[in-house]
């Protein structure tokens, strides 16, 4: 009789490949708890590489969610589960070390939430339309797989149906605020919810992927509760579904690439088609310039849908740049007037006193500029406020010209709401707050604002050259997206000795500075010395020269190996 083997020894019956410019790692993924396989492409050789526990150990409260706590992640540590690492060789060490800076990265992700009682990647509507049988099951189980976060990090606690430990994870933004309308108190909540799909930085993360996820793709929903009613209005935003991109070159603003435009209307579709199976009608409002570099996007977006509009999907482009300029924001009105149809048509969810549904939401407003921030922000805020002001209507709190504007403590709280909630969702995805912030947070453009938006937007080009690369690689490792390829000229970046082994963006810049400021020094005296005439040439070809050769050499800075995303 044979003696039953060892359970360590068994073979592992799932497994993912991971591909590196200079190794391949074999992770197993069938909860067998084992340590990945790193194998050398360059001469086979094999070794094993420990795994890392990420803890949530700090939160705070801020707030509640149909009647349940929420919290947001304040801290998070990562902890090695593999001592032997001690012992390993230098190669290995060295490649443990870079899977470590990764995930002190991931340390940092903000705005995460998680709540112990309800299912928060649910809005309103949908947790109410849950079964009997499925509100039973683990908050894990319930959750939507495109807004949890940490759903490729609890595999392994799920192989093991270790259910109790399976605390679902959302990213976005969690806000609400209370305010007196007369003797009545309306509680007012806004959330966002991060989708996993195609998630990612500015610049490293555009467009659609074959399958129709985009990027920066985030589902807002504002809830209000008055005398026992609870009304929910949902909203998208998502990047322009076609598959393009913008390679960080050390240029401001990037050329936009479209790829295989031939495959844009099969992308389109599929995008919208998923729209429709969770939300239902869907009215997509495009805001981008009709010229230029986002003019081109705009006709190859336009041109797709004429492949999927039809009743249930409608496209809309609205030049926001061009009818509101940089101060006229006020001129949305115009949007709101060509969409009011849609907008009344397909309502919001409403639940009376006894839980019981009066309204439902029929479609969703769907809305894109190039980022997906600023300017979609204060759409998506001008969207809300008529929405509030509406249920608001329906429920005998206004009267027929009643406005949030009427009341200015209930109108300044909102206001802060949606500024907030599109600062969050900005940093994320650019690492800023958003910008024209100011309108959305006072009703009108101030200089502070503009100044702001000046600064937000030369942060927003240093960190997309310079910063975003290493932290989309942490993304993509913390959402278990294969590695399929290296897609940046890696012999630049490798080579080490002369100019590029010492270049650095914050020197360059720099010497530019340095540069100008004499230059300008050198041209205010010209008028007393001749010479500082030949100074101020000279002074302003060493600047030239700089920028020169960091524009040719934009590749030390940021071409990078970069994780390419893709679906598991």
């Amino acid at each position: 009789m044979m003696e039953k083997g060892d359970s360590s020894q068994k073979l592992y019956k799932r497994m993912r490949l991971w591909e590196f410019p200079d190794q391949y790692v074999v992770e197993p993924t069938d909860g067998s708890s084992g340590s990945c396989l790193e194998i050398s492409r360059v001469d086979g050789s094999m070794k094993l590489i420990g795994s890392y526990l990420l803890v949530i150990t700090d939160r705070e409260s801020v707030g509640s969610y149909m009647g349940h706590p929420i919290f947001k992640v304040s801290s998070m540590k990562v902890f090695p589960c593999d001592h032997s690492l001690k012992n390993t060789p230098v190669e290995q060490k060295k490649m443990e070390a870079e899977f470590s800076a990764l995930l002190n990265v991931a340390e940092k992700t903000p705005g995460l939430y998680f709540s112990y009682d309800v299912n928060i990647t649910l809005s309103a509507q949908r947790l109410h339309d849950l079964g009997d049988e499925s509100k039973l099951l683990p908050l894990w189980r319930q959750a939507d797989p495109r807004f949890l976060w940490n759903n490729y990090m609890m595999e392994l606690l799920i192989d093991h149906k270790l259910d109790p430990f399976l605390l679902p994870v959302v990213q976005g933004s969690f806000h609400n605020f209370q305010a007196a309308i007369g003797k009545d108190i309306v509680d007012v909540t806004l959330i966002a919810r991060r989708c996993n799909r195609r998630t990612g930085t500015r610049m490293w993360r555009r467009g659609a992927d074959t399958d129709g996820f985009v990027a920066n793709f985030v589902e807002s929903e504002q809830i209000i509760q008055l005398n026992g009613f609870t009304a929910s209005f949902v909203q998208v935003r998502g990047s322009i579904p076609l598959l393009w991109d913008q390679i960080v070159d050390l240029t401001y603003k990037p050329k936009f690439e479209i790829v295989r435009l031939e495959e844009a209307p099969r992308v389109a579709e599929r995008h919208f088609l998923d729209l429709r199976k969770k939300y239902g009608n869907v009215l997509s409002v495009d805001l981008v310039n009709k010229h230029g570099g986002e003019g081109r996007l705009n006709e190859k977006f336009a041109n797709a849908m004429q492949h999927v509009a039809g009743d249930d999907v409608r496209y809309l482009h609205f030049d926001f740049h061009h009818i509101c300029g940089h101060v006229h924001f006020e001129r949305l009105s115009i949007l709101y007037d060509q969409i009011e149809d849609f907008f009344i048509k397909n309502r919001y969810s409403l639940l009376n006193e006894k839980g019981e549904k009066v309204e439902v939401q029929l479609g969703v407003v769907r809305t894109n500029c190039i980022d997906c921030l600023d300017r979609t922000n204060v759409t998506q805020s001008m969207l809300g406020r008529r929405m509030l002001e509406f249920q608001l209507r329906r429920l005998g709190i206004f009267d027929a010209e009643e406005t949030i504007s009427t009341h200015p403590n209930l109108d300044e709280s909102f206001k802060i709401l949606w500024a907030n909630h599109g600062d969050d969702i900005s940093i994320q995805y650019s690492g800023t707050p958003a910008l024209k912030g100011d309108f959305v947070r006072y009703g009108k453009r101030t200089v502070q604002g503009i100044v702001n938006d000046g600064c937000n937007a030369l942060m927003r080009y240093y960190l997309n050259n310079f910063v975003d690369g290493t932290k989309q690689d942490a993304i993509d490792l913390m959402q278990g997206h294969y590695i399929m390829s290296v897609s940046r000229d890696m012999t630049a970046s490798s080579q080490k000795g002369g100019i590029e082994a010492i270049a650095s963006f914050p020197l360059a810049l720099g010497l530019i500075l340095t540069g100008l400021f004499f230059t300008t020094l050198s041209l205010g005296r010209v008028r007393n010395d001749v010479w500082n005439l030949l100074f101020s040439l000279v002074w302003a070809s060493i600047s030239l020269a700089i920028a020169a050769l960091v524009k040719a050499n934009g590749r030390v800075f940021c071409n990078r190996p970069r994780l390419h995303q893709s679906r598991r």
